[in-house]
């Protein structure tokens, strides 16, 4: 305790990352403010219908996390910083296939911001289509009652349309000034808070199911604590994992000094995917709902609506597998890691360069990519584990899926910022026994 305390001293010591700390955290705080104003047209008290919809486990209860309640709350930041990331992705597997965005990744600072570009461009139309089917679902679920300018109005359509984009662009807004003056990546500090605001509403429901019903009590409540921490330190060790592949540096000699001639180490991680293969097998586990309105397919619908069902489970499993394999082979690179090595004159020790190099590389993310997808398609399905156990719909959540890596990635990424402020300022690291390490650049 005493060096924690000594820690967070040394931390406000340095006026850097003071201020950028507190403008992180003031940026934060106008987005928390923002996710209870509610879009003008709409009666605040008449959203009781709306918010008993998105306490399921479905794709708006996720939505709901990932907003911070601001989804079921029908805020101005409803739809969050998700088109963004939506269009992320589109870009990113674009710079696959679209030879004008593989070059602009060549490009460097210009290219990325090109690309920064069409991101917000593609933002605004993501917005465009999810901005009225939010507004279809809220016509859905209300009472005419909620809505001040009748059900009907076209003018309420119009304007919170534009409210809505405006919100979610304001928020985007946001994460980019959090990561160019603050602390963090922007963007993945929001959605954190975003899942953190929704954990004590998650636990409360947890602990009422445990007192009001008598389920188990207290005993029961502390052993889905203790659970919950082993879940939380399994994951970080997935996410810190690598593997080290040692690289050599030719000697050479200029003048009177040596150049090269040092050992170092291409750290692979054996997540190299990050969240995206479950996010990816999410979107298509909701595919087969769209058939429960045919008689003759019910059967198979309702066999995958079940969250806690051996074939959604199942399938969800080898989905995540797969993606992880798929997402891989875009964001690592075997050739290009070679070519880099070879153009430092680095090699590696027994491996001729070019293409043995290559299919070495290749070989060895196969290799450790498999253990890596097992265990992410286990921590995927976790949270469908813990509702068989009686454990909250709201708190299950939270023991696997995109929140759990979520939450443990964006915290891992922002202690290595503040840690490298320390150490560079001559003050211990923030663990006890060094670095954090395996969140390699």
């Amino acid at each position: 305790m005493k060096k924690l305390i000594e820690t967070i001293k040394n931390i406000f010591k340095i006026e850097e990352l003071r201020n950028r700390i507190l403008f992180t955290l003031s940026l934060l705080l106008v987005y928390r403010f923002g996710s209870f104003v509610v879009i003008p047209g709409i009666n605040p008290e008449a959203l009781g219908a709306l918010q008993q919809q998105v306490e399921g486990n479905g794709i708006m209860g996720l939505l709901n996390i990932f907003s911070g309640g601001a989804f079921s709350n029908a805020s101005i930041f409803a739809l969050g910083i998700m088109p963004y990331i939506s269009a992320s992705i589109v870009i990113q597997l674009m710079g696959i296939v679209v030879p004008y965005f593989q070059k602009l990744q060549k490009e460097g600072e210009s290219g990325r911001r090109k690309i920064n570009q069409w991101t917000r461009y593609l933002t605004i139309i993501v917005l465009l289509l999810q901005g009225p089917a939010y507004l279809a679902n809220l016509h859905a679920q209300l009472p005419d009652a909620a809505f001040v300018l009748g059900r009907s109005s076209v003018m309420f359509t119009i304007v919170a349309t534009v409210v809505l984009i405006a919100g979610t662009m304001f928020v985007m807004w946001l994460g980019e000034k959090i990561t160019d003056k603050g602390i963090g990546n922007g963007v993945s500090l929001i959605i954190m808070v975003g899942i953190i605001a929704r954990l004590p509403h998650a636990l409360l429901a947890e602990i009422n199911t445990r007192f009001t019903e008598s389920t188990g009590g207290l005993v029961m409540l502390v052993v889905e604590i203790a659970l919950l921490f082993v879940v939380f330190m399994a994951t970080i060790a997935l996410v810190q994992a690598t593997r080290k592949i040692p690289v050599q540096y030719a000697k050479r000699i200029v003048g009177n000094k040596q150049y090269g001639g040092v050992r170092q180490y291409i750290p692979l991680k054996i997540n190299a995917a990050g969240v995206m293969p479950i996010i990816f097998a999410q979107a298509l586990m909701f595919i087969p709902m769209f058939f429960s309105r045919f008689e003759s397919t019910r059967g198979f619908s309702a066999a995958f609506a079940d969250y806690t069902g051996f074939w959604y489970n199942f399938t969800f499993a080898i989905l995540v597998v797969a993606f992880t394999y798929f997402y891989t082979a875009i964001t690592v690179n075997p050739n290009m890691m070679a070519e880099d090595m070879k153009r430092n004159g680095g090699f590696i020790p027994g491996v001729k360069p070019g293409k043995k190099t290559i299919e070495y590389l290749d070989t060895i993310m196969t290799r450790i990519t498999l253990p890596g997808s097992i265990f992410l398609a286990i921590v995927a399905i976790l949270p469908s584990f813990a509702m068989m156990l009686g454990i909250n719909s709201q708190f299950a959540l939270f023991y696997g899926g995109t929140s759990l890596l979520i939450l443990v990635g964006v915290v891992l990424d922002t202690l290595q910022q503040i840690e490298s402020y320390l150490l560079l300022r001559h003050y211990d690291g923030l663990m006890k026994t060094g670095r954090i390490k395996g969140r390699t650049a």
